[in-house]
């Protein structure tokens, strides 16, 4: 089957967030390449662990990323690989940081792009999106930067952190915007500077095993400036 596309605009920023079902050929053969891959601890602040992809992955779909964000930027970009890999929570709840337990940014940098690859079949508890609510920013990028982390630091000094849980839904500190449900073998495509969450509900799996648990791959892309 081929992939199909769904352009979303969320939010009050209106940010582009794109939908791709059937996202992969064969994505069983990516869940057996999982298996037989060697997992380690993430870096950074990913609540898990990550592994190597399969060599042809990105070979097969950064294509189809390019042409998934083509109706958002109005043409097809070329894109940079900065990193990606399997990926699978394992963080339990009571062992997150305070920094894990809020929605996040993955770059400041505008021309950034992340994807999320569902690989879990059975796993419906997707990614969200948010708006920090005393500032109003859905997004974060390098000017925002220099107001949003010391506005937050403030407010978890004055207000104490939140509970010790993956961010779902709405808060005192964030309301979610939207969000994308989990399905086999379907991807999302945004820009990185986006506030978001994965949705971990009290019922996911949290096992290290990629047979059993939250499997996905997760990208991160830089749009190559014109003439590059």
């Amino acid at each position: 089957m081929r992939p199909t596309m769904t352009l979303h605009r969320i939010g009050n920023e209106r940010q582009p967030v794109v939908v791709i079902d059937d996202f992969a050929a064969d994505p069983n053969a990516l869940r057996a390449a999982a298996i037989d891959a060697a997992f380690g601890p993430a870096i950074h602040h990913y609540p898990g662990v990550r592994a190597a992809l399969p060599d042809d992955y990105l070979t097969a779909q950064l294509p189809v990323v390019e042409t998934a964000f083509g109706d958002a930027l109005g043409g097809v970009p070329r894109l940079d690989v900065i990193d990606a890999s399997f990926s699978i929570v394992t963080t339990a709840r009571d062992a997150l940081s305070v920094s894990q337990r809020l929605p996040h940014c993955d770059a400041y940098d505008a021309r950034r792009i992340a994807l999320v690859h569902y690989l879990s079949p059975g796993d419906h508890h997707g990614t969200g999106f948010f708006r920090h609510r005393s500032t109003g920013f859905e997004s974060v990028d390098a000017h925002r930067a220099e107001i949003y982390p010391h506005q937050v630091d403030a407010e978890l000094r004055y207000g104490g952190p939140p509970p010790p849980d993956y961010w779902t839904g709405d808060g005192t500190l964030f309301e979610r915007i939207f969000a994308v449900e989990a399905r086999y073998n379907r991807a999302i495509v945004y820009p990185s500077f986006l506030l978001h969450s994965g949705l971990i509900g009290a019922d996911a799996s949290l096992s290290p095993d990629p047979a059993r648990g939250r499997l996905s791959v997760t990208g991160f892309f830089s749009i190559q400036a014109q003439g590059a």
